[in-house]
Protein backbone atom coordinates (compact mmCIF):
# COMPACT_ATOMS: atom_id res chain seq x y z
CA UNK A 1 0.00 0.00 0.00
CA UNK A 2 1.23 3.32 -0.95
CA UNK A 3 0.22 6.79 0.34
CA UNK A 4 -0.16 9.40 -2.80
CA UNK A 5 -1.08 12.96 -2.76
CA UNK A 6 -3.93 13.89 -4.32
CA UNK A 7 -1.94 15.38 -7.75
CA UNK A 8 -1.61 11.87 -8.62
CA UNK A 9 -5.24 11.28 -8.59
CA UNK A 10 -5.97 13.81 -11.00
CA UNK A 11 -3.63 12.76 -13.37
CA UNK A 12 -4.33 9.44 -13.19
CA UNK A 13 -7.94 10.42 -14.38
CA UNK A 14 -6.65 11.94 -17.57
CA UNK A 15 -8.55 10.85 -20.91
CA UNK A 16 -6.20 8.19 -22.20
CA UNK A 17 -6.46 6.23 -19.19
CA UNK A 18 -10.52 5.87 -19.90
CA UNK A 19 -9.95 4.00 -22.99
CA UNK A 20 -9.66 0.60 -20.88
CA UNK A 21 -13.28 -0.33 -19.78
CA UNK A 22 -14.43 0.98 -16.10
CA UNK A 23 -14.44 -1.40 -13.32
CA UNK A 24 -18.38 -2.28 -12.19
CA UNK A 25 -19.93 0.09 -9.82
CA UNK A 26 -20.57 -1.20 -6.69
CA UNK A 27 -18.87 -4.44 -4.48
CA UNK A 28 -20.61 -7.62 -4.65
CA UNK A 29 -22.88 -8.37 -2.06
CA UNK A 30 -20.52 -10.63 -0.71
CA UNK A 31 -17.85 -7.94 -0.54
CA UNK A 32 -18.75 -4.72 0.26
CA UNK A 33 -19.19 -5.21 4.38
CA UNK A 34 -16.79 -7.79 4.70
CA UNK A 35 -14.38 -5.78 6.60
CA UNK A 36 -12.64 -5.91 10.01
CA UNK A 37 -14.44 -5.22 13.01
CA UNK A 38 -14.80 -6.34 16.35
CA UNK A 39 -15.63 -9.24 18.69
CA UNK A 40 -14.55 -10.85 21.40
CA UNK A 41 -14.97 -11.98 25.25
CA UNK A 42 -13.90 -14.47 27.73
CA UNK A 43 -15.94 -16.75 30.11
CA UNK A 44 -13.64 -17.70 33.28
CA UNK A 45 -15.55 -20.11 34.61
CA UNK A 46 -17.03 -21.70 31.13
CA UNK A 47 -16.53 -25.24 30.67
CA UNK A 48 -14.88 -26.64 27.69
CA UNK A 49 -16.99 -28.42 25.14
CA UNK A 50 -16.53 -30.20 21.78
CA UNK A 51 -17.03 -28.06 18.77
CA UNK A 52 -17.05 -27.62 15.18
CA UNK A 53 -13.85 -26.14 13.28
CA UNK A 54 -15.14 -23.16 11.32
CA UNK A 55 -15.45 -23.51 7.45
CA UNK A 56 -13.03 -21.30 5.11
CA UNK A 57 -14.25 -19.67 2.56
CA UNK A 58 -12.77 -22.23 -0.54
CA UNK A 59 -13.87 -25.04 2.03
CA UNK A 60 -17.51 -23.57 2.33
CA UNK A 61 -17.29 -22.77 -1.12
CA UNK A 62 -17.54 -26.39 -2.93
CA UNK A 63 -20.51 -27.70 -0.08
CA UNK A 64 -23.93 -26.89 -0.11
CA UNK A 65 -24.82 -23.65 2.42
CA UNK A 66 -26.64 -26.02 4.65
CA UNK A 67 -23.81 -28.89 4.95
CA UNK A 68 -24.13 -29.80 8.51
CA UNK A 69 -20.95 -29.28 10.84
CA UNK A 70 -19.18 -32.29 11.73
CA UNK A 71 -17.72 -33.45 15.31
CA UNK A 72 -13.99 -32.03 15.39
CA UNK A 73 -10.86 -33.83 16.44
CA UNK A 74 -9.87 -31.69 18.68
CA UNK A 75 -12.29 -29.73 21.40
CA UNK A 76 -11.43 -26.21 22.04
CA UNK A 77 -9.47 -26.28 25.46
CA UNK A 78 -10.69 -25.11 28.53
CA UNK A 79 -10.46 -21.36 30.04
CA UNK A 80 -6.83 -20.00 30.72
CA UNK A 81 -6.73 -17.17 32.78
CA UNK A 82 -3.15 -15.22 32.77
CA UNK A 83 -2.05 -12.43 34.67
CA UNK A 84 -0.56 -9.99 32.76
CA UNK A 85 1.41 -7.02 32.63
CA UNK A 86 2.65 -4.00 29.58
CA UNK A 87 4.82 -0.91 30.25
CA UNK A 88 3.55 2.23 28.21
CA UNK A 89 4.77 5.61 28.13
CA UNK A 90 3.79 6.79 31.74
CA UNK A 91 2.20 4.13 33.04
CA UNK A 92 2.16 0.25 33.98
CA UNK A 93 -1.08 -1.76 33.29
CA UNK A 94 -1.11 -5.15 35.52
CA UNK A 95 -4.35 -6.69 34.37
CA UNK A 96 -5.59 -10.34 34.09
CA UNK A 97 -6.25 -11.90 30.92
CA UNK A 98 -8.71 -15.04 30.35
CA UNK A 99 -9.66 -16.52 26.99
CA UNK A 100 -12.29 -18.97 26.55
CA UNK A 101 -15.73 -20.22 25.00
CA UNK A 102 -18.91 -20.01 26.36
CA UNK A 103 -21.12 -22.76 25.28
CA UNK A 104 -24.47 -21.95 23.50
CA UNK A 105 -27.91 -24.63 23.63
CA UNK A 106 -31.08 -24.96 22.34
CA UNK A 107 -33.54 -23.43 25.20
CA UNK A 108 -35.82 -26.58 24.46
CA UNK A 109 -33.98 -29.52 24.14
CA UNK A 110 -30.70 -28.64 25.59
CA UNK A 111 -28.67 -29.30 22.56
CA UNK A 112 -25.05 -27.75 22.44
CA UNK A 113 -25.63 -24.80 19.11
CA UNK A 114 -22.57 -23.28 19.28
CA UNK A 115 -19.23 -22.54 21.56
CA UNK A 116 -18.51 -18.72 20.93
CA UNK A 117 -14.74 -18.18 21.82
CA UNK A 118 -14.31 -14.61 23.93
CA UNK A 119 -11.07 -12.91 25.26
CA UNK A 120 -11.35 -10.49 28.18
CA UNK A 121 -8.84 -8.29 30.30
CA UNK A 122 -9.89 -6.64 33.04
CA UNK A 123 -7.47 -4.32 35.30
CA UNK A 124 -6.21 -5.26 38.30
CA UNK A 125 -7.17 -3.37 41.45
CA UNK A 126 -10.54 -2.45 40.31
CA UNK A 127 -14.03 -2.07 41.91
CA UNK A 128 -15.75 -4.66 39.84
CA UNK A 129 -19.44 -2.74 40.23
CA UNK A 130 -18.60 0.21 39.39
CA UNK A 131 -15.64 -0.33 36.78
CA UNK A 132 -16.77 0.09 32.88
CA UNK A 133 -17.20 -3.15 30.88
CA UNK A 134 -17.42 -2.78 27.32
CA UNK A 135 -17.77 -5.50 24.71
CA UNK A 136 -16.68 -5.32 22.02
CA UNK A 137 -17.94 -6.86 18.35
CA UNK A 138 -16.77 -6.99 15.00
CA UNK A 139 -18.59 -7.02 11.11
CA UNK A 140 -18.21 -8.35 8.06
CA UNK A 141 -20.64 -10.59 8.80
CA UNK A 142 -18.02 -13.32 9.29
CA UNK A 143 -14.88 -10.67 10.81
CA UNK A 144 -13.72 -11.62 13.91
CA UNK A 145 -12.45 -10.00 16.80
CA UNK A 146 -8.96 -10.03 15.87
CA UNK A 147 -9.04 -6.52 14.29
CA UNK A 148 -10.06 -4.45 17.13
CA UNK A 149 -8.50 -6.55 19.51
CA UNK A 150 -4.67 -6.02 17.91
CA UNK A 151 -5.67 -3.08 16.14
CA UNK A 152 -6.84 -0.33 18.22
CA UNK A 153 -8.33 -0.88 22.23
CA UNK A 154 -6.48 -4.24 23.65
CA UNK A 155 -3.47 -3.73 25.60
CA UNK A 156 -0.97 -5.31 22.62
CA UNK A 157 -1.09 -3.72 19.12
CA UNK A 158 0.21 -5.10 16.15
CA UNK A 159 3.30 -3.19 14.79
CA UNK A 160 2.36 -2.94 11.34
CA UNK A 161 5.15 -0.60 10.59
CA UNK A 162 4.90 2.02 7.45
CA UNK A 163 2.87 1.29 4.52
CA UNK A 164 3.40 -0.89 2.27
CA UNK A 165 1.61 -3.75 4.92
CA UNK A 166 3.47 -6.67 4.19
CA UNK A 167 1.41 -9.98 5.01
CA UNK A 168 4.55 -11.88 5.46
CA UNK A 169 5.88 -9.33 7.87
CA UNK A 170 6.58 -10.73 11.68
CA UNK A 171 3.34 -10.99 13.78
CA UNK A 172 4.80 -8.52 15.96
CA UNK A 173 3.50 -7.21 19.30
CA UNK A 174 4.12 -4.23 21.23
CA UNK A 175 2.26 -2.06 24.20
CA UNK A 176 -0.60 -0.13 23.09
CA UNK A 177 -0.56 3.10 24.47
CA UNK A 178 -4.12 4.19 23.18
CA UNK A 179 -5.41 1.42 24.63
CA UNK A 180 -8.63 1.72 26.42
CA UNK A 181 -7.96 -0.78 29.31
CA UNK A 182 -6.80 2.19 31.35
CA UNK A 183 -10.64 3.53 32.01
CA UNK A 184 -12.68 0.16 31.25
CA UNK A 185 -12.16 -3.36 31.26
CA UNK A 186 -12.46 -5.20 27.45
CA UNK A 187 -14.53 -8.22 26.06
CA UNK A 188 -14.14 -9.12 23.18
CA UNK A 189 -16.92 -11.95 21.27
CA UNK A 190 -15.91 -13.91 18.16
CA UNK A 191 -19.50 -14.83 16.53
CA UNK A 192 -20.55 -18.63 15.41
CA UNK A 193 -17.45 -19.35 12.59
CA UNK A 194 -15.33 -16.22 13.21
CA UNK A 195 -11.89 -16.99 15.29
CA UNK A 196 -11.90 -20.01 17.47
CA UNK A 197 -15.79 -19.81 17.73
CA UNK A 198 -17.64 -23.43 16.23
CA UNK A 199 -21.18 -24.29 15.38
CA UNK A 200 -21.95 -27.79 16.79
CA UNK A 201 -25.34 -28.84 16.69
CA UNK A 202 -25.40 -31.01 13.59
CA UNK A 203 -28.48 -30.45 11.97
CA UNK A 204 -29.21 -27.07 9.83
CA UNK A 205 -31.72 -25.66 11.49
CA UNK A 206 -28.86 -24.01 14.15
CA UNK A 207 -26.79 -22.98 11.10
CA UNK A 208 -29.19 -20.91 9.72
CA UNK A 209 -30.33 -19.40 12.62
CA UNK A 210 -26.78 -18.19 13.51
CA UNK A 211 -26.11 -17.36 10.71
CA UNK A 212 -28.96 -14.61 10.49
CA UNK A 213 -29.72 -10.87 11.28
CA UNK A 214 -32.10 -11.86 14.08
CA UNK A 215 -30.46 -15.22 14.98
CA UNK A 216 -26.51 -13.67 15.10
CA UNK A 217 -28.18 -10.56 17.49
CA UNK A 218 -30.00 -13.35 19.82
CA UNK A 219 -26.73 -15.67 20.05
CA UNK A 220 -24.94 -12.34 20.95
CA UNK A 221 -27.35 -10.98 23.36
CA UNK A 222 -27.47 -14.18 25.15
CA UNK A 223 -23.29 -14.38 25.24
CA UNK A 224 -23.33 -11.46 27.05
CA UNK A 225 -25.90 -12.09 29.55
CA UNK A 226 -24.10 -15.34 30.42
CA UNK A 227 -20.57 -13.47 30.55
CA UNK A 228 -21.92 -11.32 33.06
CA UNK A 229 -23.56 -13.92 35.05
CA UNK A 230 -20.48 -15.89 35.69
CA UNK A 231 -18.06 -13.33 35.78
CA UNK A 232 -20.04 -11.49 38.42
CA UNK A 233 -20.07 -7.87 36.18
CA UNK A 234 -24.21 -7.36 36.35
CA UNK A 235 -23.61 -4.15 38.24
CA UNK A 236 -21.11 -3.15 36.07
CA UNK A 237 -21.94 0.10 34.07
CA UNK A 238 -21.79 -1.62 30.13
CA UNK A 239 -21.62 -0.80 26.70
CA UNK A 240 -20.90 -1.76 23.44
CA UNK A 241 -18.43 -1.15 21.12
CA UNK A 242 -19.41 -2.60 17.26
CA UNK A 243 -17.12 -2.03 13.78
CA UNK A 244 -18.86 -1.96 10.07
CA UNK A 245 -21.59 -4.52 9.89
CA UNK A 246 -21.06 -4.75 14.28
CA UNK A 247 -22.19 -0.80 14.06
CA UNK A 248 -25.31 -2.25 12.74
CA UNK A 249 -25.66 -4.84 15.47
CA UNK A 250 -25.00 -2.69 18.28
CA UNK A 251 -28.40 -1.03 18.23
CA UNK A 252 -30.43 -4.20 17.70
CA UNK A 253 -27.69 -5.89 20.46
CA UNK A 254 -29.00 -3.24 23.18
CA UNK A 255 -32.31 -3.55 22.48
CA UNK A 256 -32.26 -7.36 22.68
CA UNK A 257 -30.52 -7.45 25.54
CA UNK A 258 -32.82 -4.57 27.64
CA UNK A 259 -35.80 -6.63 26.40
CA UNK A 260 -34.98 -9.79 25.97
CA UNK A 261 -31.77 -10.50 28.96
CA UNK A 262 -32.45 -7.60 31.71
CA UNK A 263 -29.51 -6.19 30.84
CA UNK A 264 -29.35 -2.34 30.43
CA UNK A 265 -26.55 -0.74 28.33
CA UNK A 266 -25.26 2.87 29.00
CA UNK A 267 -23.64 4.04 25.39
CA UNK A 268 -22.65 2.34 22.61
CA UNK A 269 -19.75 3.76 20.36
CA UNK A 270 -20.31 2.64 16.37
CA UNK A 271 -16.62 2.72 14.50
CA UNK A 272 -17.79 3.11 10.57
CA UNK A 273 -21.20 1.86 10.83
CA UNK A 274 -23.84 0.69 8.56
CA UNK A 275 -27.27 1.72 9.65
CA UNK A 276 -29.52 1.56 7.13
CA UNK A 277 -28.59 -0.88 4.55
CA UNK A 278 -31.15 0.68 1.72
CA UNK A 279 -28.77 3.64 1.48
CA UNK A 280 -26.01 1.47 0.17
CA UNK A 281 -27.91 -1.39 -1.81
CA UNK A 282 -30.46 0.57 -4.24
CA UNK A 283 -28.90 0.15 -7.72
CA UNK A 284 -30.80 2.76 -9.38
CA UNK A 285 -31.24 4.94 -5.87
CA UNK A 286 -28.59 8.95 -6.36
CA UNK A 287 -28.67 7.85 -2.59
CA UNK A 288 -25.28 5.51 -2.63
CA UNK A 289 -23.12 8.29 -5.15
CA UNK A 290 -24.57 10.91 -3.49
CA UNK A 291 -23.29 9.87 0.26
CA UNK A 292 -20.23 8.88 -1.22
CA UNK A 293 -19.12 11.97 -3.37
CA UNK A 294 -17.72 13.90 0.02
CA UNK A 295 -15.11 11.07 1.07
CA UNK A 296 -14.12 11.01 -2.57
CA UNK A 297 -13.57 14.23 -3.12
CA UNK A 298 -11.36 14.76 0.32
CA UNK A 299 -9.07 11.84 -1.21
CA UNK A 300 -9.17 13.98 -4.92
CA UNK A 301 -8.21 16.88 -2.87
CA UNK A 302 -6.15 15.81 0.10
CA UNK A 303 -8.49 16.83 2.25
CA UNK A 304 -8.57 16.12 6.09
CA UNK A 305 -11.25 16.61 8.73
CA UNK A 306 -10.29 20.53 9.42
CA UNK A 307 -11.14 21.72 6.35
CA UNK A 308 -14.58 22.20 6.98
CA UNK A 309 -15.14 25.07 4.81
CA UNK A 310 -14.41 23.02 2.09
CA UNK A 311 -16.27 19.55 2.99
CA UNK A 312 -19.23 21.98 3.89
CA UNK A 313 -19.28 22.96 0.18
CA UNK A 314 -19.37 19.13 -1.29
CA UNK A 315 -21.63 18.32 1.35
CA UNK A 316 -23.80 20.73 0.44
CA UNK A 317 -23.55 19.79 -3.42
CA UNK A 318 -23.99 16.80 -2.91
CA UNK A 319 -27.35 16.71 -0.95
CA UNK A 320 -28.69 19.44 -2.81
CA UNK A 321 -28.15 20.19 -6.52
CA UNK A 322 -26.10 17.15 -7.37
CA UNK A 323 -29.16 14.77 -5.39
CA UNK A 324 -31.43 17.19 -7.64
CA UNK A 325 -29.99 16.64 -11.03
CA UNK A 326 -29.37 12.93 -10.57
CA UNK A 327 -33.00 12.65 -10.72
CA UNK A 328 -33.59 14.19 -14.02
CA UNK A 329 -29.97 13.63 -15.27
CA UNK A 330 -31.01 11.09 -17.69
CA UNK A 331 -33.54 12.50 -19.70
CA UNK A 332 -31.97 16.02 -18.94
CA UNK A 333 -28.93 17.12 -21.07
CA UNK A 334 -28.63 20.58 -19.02
CA UNK A 335 -28.98 18.62 -15.77
CA UNK A 336 -26.07 16.26 -16.71
CA UNK A 337 -23.76 18.71 -17.49
CA UNK A 338 -24.70 21.04 -14.37
CA UNK A 339 -23.43 17.39 -12.48
CA UNK A 340 -20.69 16.64 -15.00
CA UNK A 341 -19.49 21.12 -14.19
CA UNK A 342 -19.75 20.09 -10.25
CA UNK A 343 -18.12 16.90 -9.60
CA UNK A 344 -15.10 18.13 -11.69
CA UNK A 345 -14.97 21.12 -10.33
CA UNK A 346 -15.25 20.17 -6.72
CA UNK A 347 -12.90 16.56 -6.88
CA UNK A 348 -10.43 17.89 -9.95
CA UNK A 349 -11.13 14.68 -11.87
CA UNK A 350 -11.33 15.38 -15.71
CA UNK A 351 -15.02 16.42 -17.08
CA UNK A 352 -14.57 13.63 -19.50
CA UNK A 353 -14.26 10.87 -16.72
CA UNK A 354 -17.46 12.25 -14.82
CA UNK A 355 -19.26 12.53 -18.06
CA UNK A 356 -18.66 8.99 -19.11
CA UNK A 357 -19.83 7.48 -15.24
CA UNK A 358 -22.75 10.16 -16.57
CA UNK A 359 -22.32 11.76 -13.01
CA UNK A 360 -22.22 8.75 -11.20
CA UNK A 361 -18.83 8.54 -9.83
CA UNK A 362 -18.84 5.04 -8.14
CA UNK A 363 -15.66 3.81 -5.38
CA UNK A 364 -14.92 1.10 -8.02
CA UNK A 365 -14.26 3.23 -11.05
CA UNK A 366 -12.66 5.75 -9.14
CA UNK A 367 -10.23 3.05 -7.06
CA UNK A 368 -9.15 1.88 -10.59
CA UNK A 369 -8.78 5.01 -13.06
CA UNK A 370 -6.90 6.76 -10.41
CA UNK A 371 -4.17 4.71 -10.41
CA UNK A 372 -4.54 2.94 -13.67
CA UNK A 373 -1.11 5.65 -14.94
CA UNK A 374 0.89 3.98 -12.53
CA UNK A 375 -0.83 0.58 -12.15
CA UNK A 376 -1.97 0.93 -9.15
CA UNK A 377 -5.62 0.22 -7.47
CA UNK A 378 -6.61 2.37 -4.78
CA UNK A 379 -8.57 0.88 -1.37
CA UNK A 380 -12.09 1.34 -1.01
CA UNK A 381 -10.81 0.88 2.61
CA UNK A 382 -8.98 4.33 2.78
CA UNK A 383 -8.81 6.16 -0.48
CA UNK A 384 -5.63 7.67 0.10
CA UNK A 385 -3.63 4.11 0.40
CA UNK A 386 -3.00 2.53 -3.09
CA UNK A 387 -1.31 -1.46 -4.15
CA UNK A 388 0.00 -2.13 -7.50
CA UNK A 389 -2.66 -3.89 -9.40
CA UNK A 390 -1.96 -7.24 -10.46
CA UNK A 391 -3.83 -6.74 -13.40
CA UNK A 392 -3.16 -3.35 -14.77
CA UNK A 393 -4.12 -4.01 -18.74
CA UNK A 394 -7.38 -5.73 -17.81
CA UNK A 395 -10.91 -4.35 -17.55
CA UNK A 396 -11.05 -5.64 -13.75
CA UNK A 397 -9.36 -6.88 -11.60
CA UNK A 398 -9.18 -9.74 -9.21
CA UNK A 399 -7.69 -7.40 -6.46
CA UNK A 400 -9.83 -7.66 -3.42
CA UNK A 401 -8.71 -4.36 -1.71
CA UNK A 402 -4.98 -3.05 -1.03
CA UNK A 403 -6.05 -2.56 2.70
CA UNK A 404 -8.18 -5.75 3.40
CA UNK A 405 -5.99 -7.99 1.79
CA UNK A 406 -2.65 -6.76 2.97
CA UNK A 407 -3.78 -6.85 6.51
CA UNK A 408 -5.66 -10.16 6.97
CA UNK A 409 -2.51 -12.82 7.46
CA UNK A 410 -0.70 -10.47 9.82
CA UNK A 411 -4.02 -10.00 12.57
CA UNK A 412 -5.04 -13.78 12.03
CA UNK A 413 -1.39 -14.59 12.87
CA UNK A 414 -0.38 -12.22 15.72
CA UNK A 415 -3.88 -13.35 17.47
CA UNK A 416 -3.12 -16.99 17.13
CA UNK A 417 -0.06 -16.16 18.56
CA UNK A 418 -1.03 -14.18 21.38
CA UNK A 419 -4.10 -17.05 22.39
CA UNK A 420 -0.87 -19.90 22.25
CA UNK A 421 1.56 -18.07 23.72
CA UNK A 422 1.05 -15.44 26.46
CA UNK A 423 -2.71 -16.29 26.86
CA UNK A 424 -2.15 -20.19 27.35
CA UNK A 425 -4.94 -21.09 25.28
CA UNK A 426 -3.65 -23.17 22.08
CA UNK A 427 -6.43 -24.56 19.97
CA UNK A 428 -5.74 -26.99 17.22
CA UNK A 429 -7.22 -24.61 14.73
CA UNK A 430 -7.01 -21.84 12.04
CA UNK A 431 -7.71 -18.65 13.27
CA UNK A 432 -10.92 -17.45 11.07
CA UNK A 433 -10.02 -13.25 10.74
CA UNK A 434 -12.21 -13.44 7.97
CA UNK A 435 -14.80 -16.10 7.09
CA UNK A 436 -16.34 -15.18 3.72
CA UNK A 437 -18.40 -18.41 3.50
CA UNK A 438 -20.29 -16.61 6.91
CA UNK A 439 -21.09 -14.01 4.49
CA UNK A 440 -22.57 -16.15 1.34
CA UNK A 441 -24.56 -17.96 3.80
CA UNK A 442 -25.76 -15.21 5.70
CA UNK A 443 -29.83 -15.17 6.08
CA UNK A 444 -31.01 -11.43 5.34
CA UNK A 445 -34.47 -11.63 5.84
CA UNK A 446 -36.10 -10.42 2.61
CA UNK A 447 -33.15 -9.03 1.15
CA UNK A 448 -29.45 -6.85 2.74
CA UNK A 449 -31.31 -3.51 1.59
CA UNK A 450 -34.17 -3.90 3.67
CA UNK A 451 -32.19 -3.95 6.92
CA UNK A 452 -31.70 -0.87 9.55
CA UNK A 453 -30.81 -0.48 12.89
CA UNK A 454 -31.94 3.34 12.81
CA UNK A 455 -35.31 2.55 14.53
CA UNK A 456 -33.39 0.38 16.92
CA UNK A 457 -30.88 3.70 17.70
CA UNK A 458 -33.93 5.81 18.36
CA UNK A 459 -36.04 3.92 20.18
CA UNK A 460 -32.79 2.83 22.69
CA UNK A 461 -32.11 6.79 22.75
CA UNK A 462 -36.02 7.47 23.41
CA UNK A 463 -36.36 5.33 26.38
CA UNK A 464 -33.12 5.89 27.99
CA UNK A 465 -32.29 9.37 29.01
CA UNK A 466 -28.64 8.43 30.01
CA UNK A 467 -28.08 6.08 26.81
CA UNK A 468 -25.38 8.07 24.69
CA UNK A 469 -24.10 7.16 21.18
CA UNK A 470 -20.49 7.98 19.73
CA UNK A 471 -20.41 7.19 15.90
CA UNK A 472 -17.21 7.64 14.26
CA UNK A 473 -16.28 7.35 10.60
CA UNK A 474 -12.74 7.78 9.03
CA UNK A 475 -13.03 10.10 6.25
CA UNK A 476 -11.81 8.59 3.05
CA UNK A 477 -13.64 5.32 3.79
CA UNK A 478 -15.61 4.43 0.83
CA UNK A 479 -17.03 0.89 2.27
CA UNK A 480 -19.43 2.74 4.91
CA UNK A 481 -18.93 6.94 3.92
CA UNK A 482 -19.40 9.18 6.82
CA UNK A 483 -22.23 11.31 5.18
CA UNK A 484 -24.60 8.10 4.98
CA UNK A 485 -24.51 8.08 8.85
CA UNK A 486 -24.56 11.88 8.91
CA UNK A 487 -27.83 12.31 7.30
CA UNK A 488 -29.30 9.07 9.12
CA UNK A 489 -28.91 10.50 12.55
CA UNK A 490 -30.13 13.68 11.41
CA UNK A 491 -33.58 12.03 11.11
CA UNK A 492 -33.08 10.70 14.82
CA UNK A 493 -35.52 13.33 17.18
CA UNK A 494 -33.14 15.45 19.97
CA UNK A 495 -35.13 13.28 22.94
CA UNK A 496 -34.46 16.43 24.91
CA UNK A 497 -31.00 16.37 24.40
CA UNK A 498 -29.34 16.34 20.74
CA UNK A 499 -25.63 15.88 22.22
CA UNK A 500 -26.39 12.42 23.35
CA UNK A 501 -25.63 11.46 19.98
CA UNK A 502 -21.87 12.31 18.78
CA UNK A 503 -20.22 12.24 15.54
CA UNK A 504 -16.67 12.49 14.72
CA UNK A 505 -14.60 12.66 11.41
CA UNK A 506 -11.14 11.34 11.73
CA UNK A 507 -8.24 11.06 9.26
CA UNK A 508 -8.26 7.53 7.56
CA UNK A 509 -10.99 5.17 6.50
CA UNK A 510 -12.98 2.18 7.29
CA UNK A 511 -10.15 1.35 10.07
CA UNK A 512 -9.00 4.35 10.87
CA UNK A 513 -7.43 3.17 14.07
CA UNK A 514 -4.55 2.50 11.58
CA UNK A 515 -3.60 5.51 11.94
CA UNK A 516 -1.73 6.88 15.01
CA UNK A 517 -4.03 9.68 15.22
CA UNK A 518 -6.86 7.86 15.04
CA UNK A 519 -6.43 5.86 17.88
CA UNK A 520 -5.72 8.48 19.82
CA UNK A 521 -8.73 10.35 19.05
CA UNK A 522 -11.02 6.97 19.16
CA UNK A 523 -9.62 6.48 22.35
CA UNK A 524 -10.06 9.86 23.57
CA UNK A 525 -13.76 10.18 21.56
CA UNK A 526 -14.73 6.79 23.99
CA UNK A 527 -13.30 7.66 27.22
CA UNK A 528 -15.14 11.04 27.40
CA UNK A 529 -18.36 8.89 26.02
CA UNK A 530 -17.48 6.06 29.13
CA UNK A 531 -16.56 8.23 31.69
CA UNK A 532 -19.99 10.46 31.30
CA UNK A 533 -17.93 13.19 30.11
Amino acid sequence: MIRTVSAALRRAAAPAALAIALVTASLTAARLFTAPFLASAAAEEAAPAPSAEAESAPAAASKPATAAPTTPPHPLPPPATTRQSVDLPGRALRFKAVAGAIRLSDAQSGEAQADVATVAYSLEGQDAAKRPLVFVVNGGPGAASAWLNLGALGPWRLDLGKDPVSPSAPAALVGNAETWLDFADLVFIDPPLTGYSRILAKGDGARRQLLSVDGDIEALAVVIRKWLTSNQRLESPKFIVGESYGGFRAPKLTRRLQENEGVGIKGIILISPVIDFSWFEAANSPLPVMTQLPSLTAAARGLRPADAKALDEVESFASGPYLTDLLRSERDPAALTRIVDGVARLTGLEPAFVRRLGGRVDPSSFAREAGRAEAKIFSRYDMTIAGFDPSPHAADTNFSDPVLDATKTPFASAMANLTATKLGWPVDARYEILNESVSRQWNWDGGRGKNQSLSDLSQALAIDAEFRVLIVHGLTDLVTPYFASKLLIGQIPPFGDPGRVALKIYEGGHMPWLRESGRAALRDDARKLIEGK
